[in-house]
């Protein structure tokens, strides 16, 4: 009869704990948007140094005033998750949203007074306190309303843009104090840089780099549980392999050297590829792998095909077999994985490439998620580090 009662009560009381511990369970625990995030709003300045990195920046224009400083001025609104959800628990400080801002190079006839519309993500590097903490942030979008060259226009040849509208990305570090539950400081550090993604000629860009000051407030702040449950930690750390597969298209332009000359060939050409990845999670941040890289370039190899006797705006060129505008590669990826976006970056060879093509490439890419599995993917491809391809704009699936 003790017995039966030992055994009973030991069943109770190991139920009593299992049901102590089921709270906390990794999937009992609410998603992102299944609680109202914290809303925040702000403002930012900043001021920044234009290295000269052409000659229309370092004075070759028709001001012949050197371009070396700017000023943008950005308002700013987003969200962090909720700190009982999954990503508010396993992301602390992880915060993402839009941005408007207006670009000044204090001179607008020369390149205008460009206005950004960007989305951006930061989150903690390191933690000093609960006050005070060191992250990074990027920002990826488009800025609009540049001053820039016309096919033809020679007399005002403005190098840093040809198109109305160039990318705009930015990389920063932000060192960020909580004056209160609801306003928030940060000072940074950041690097900026527009381009058209070689979509269009001349495409000189323009960097920059400088401090930041901004300050935020939250609208709707919200504490949450210190403590993260050991089993969330353990599944969200636990590595896996996941498959990313990318299909994009884009479209360029080609410079191609004609007995010994480089030639601006007119127009634009077209771009398509895909891209397989197999992708190992080192942690809930982390992923590296390999992939397989396929591009069909219309502008590729067109040297040997070239008509003789055409020149400049009058060049020509027979269209070159399929086969022989293929590059097929292998390269090796890293990638940030946050929720909502990931950031890619990758290393590549070609194995096949149409002859004069650069064998040694490099990928950047920004993915977009609109469900678990389904993807944006905006990209740009170089080559040696310095040599600009093509942009990878996609939708993708990751298994």
């Amino acid at each position: 009869m003790k017995s039966r009662q030992f055994i009973a009560r030991a069943c109770v009381l190991l139920t009593a704990c299992v049901s102590a511990f089921l709270p906390v369970a990794a999937d009992t625990i609410p998603g992102g948007f299944d609680r109202t995030p914290v809303w925040h709003a702000g403002v930012e300045a900043a001021g920044a140094y234009v290295p000269g990195t052409n000659i229309f920046l370092r004075g070759d224009n028709g001001a012949g005033r050197r371009i070396d400083k700017s000023m943008s001025g950005d308002i700013r609104a987003g969200f962090s998750f909720n700190p009982d959800t999954r990503p508010g628990m396993l992301y602390r400080g992880l915060y993402q949203g839009i941005g408007i801002g207006m670009n000044s190079f204090f001179n607008n006839a020369l390149l205008g007074t460009p206005v950004s519309l960007y989305v951006y993500q930061g989150a903690p590097i390191v933690r000093f306190g609960d006050r005070l903490w060191l992250g990074y942030e990027w920002q990826f979008g488009a800025a609009m309303g540049w001053k820039h060259h016309h096919q033809g226009d020679f007399e005002d040849y403005n190098m840093v843009a040809s198109t109305a509208v160039t990318a705009h990305m930015e990389l920063g570090v932000k060192l960020h104090y909580r004056v209160s539950e609801r306003w928030q400081l940060a000072l940074g550090v950041n690097a900026r840089h527009f381009s058209n993604g070689n979509t269009s000629s001349p495409n000189g860009g323009a960097n920059t780099a400088g401090l930041s000051l901004g300050v935020a407030y939250a609208i709707n702040p919200q504490s949450g549980r210190l403590t993260v449950p050991a089993a969330l930690v353990e599944e969200a750390d636990h590595g896996r392999w996941f498959y990313d597969m990318t299909v994009f298209g884009a479209w360029r332009k080609r410079a191609v050297t004609v007995s010994d000359m480089p030639q601006m060939c007119p127009g634009k050409f077209a771009v398509a590829g895909i891209e397989a990845a197999a992708m190992r999670s080192l942690n809930r941040y982390v992923a590296v792998g390999p992939a397989i890289d396929i591009q069909w370039d219309e502008s590729a190899g067109l040297g040997p095909y070239w008509v003789e006797g055409t020149y400049d705006e009058g060049i020509r060129f027979e269209r070159p077999p399929f086969g022989r505008q293929i590059s097929a590669g292998v390269s090796v990826h890293a990638e940030l994985t946050m929720p909502i976006f990931a950031v890619n970056a990758g290393l590549g060879v070609d194995i096949i490439n149409p002859k004069g093509d650069k064998r040694f490439y490099q990928t950047l890419a920004l993915k977009a998620f609109v469900t678990d599995r389904i993807f944006l993917n905006v990209g740009y491809r170089l080559g040696n580090f310095k040599d600009p391809q093509n942009l990878m704009l996609g939708l993708g699936l990751r298994i």
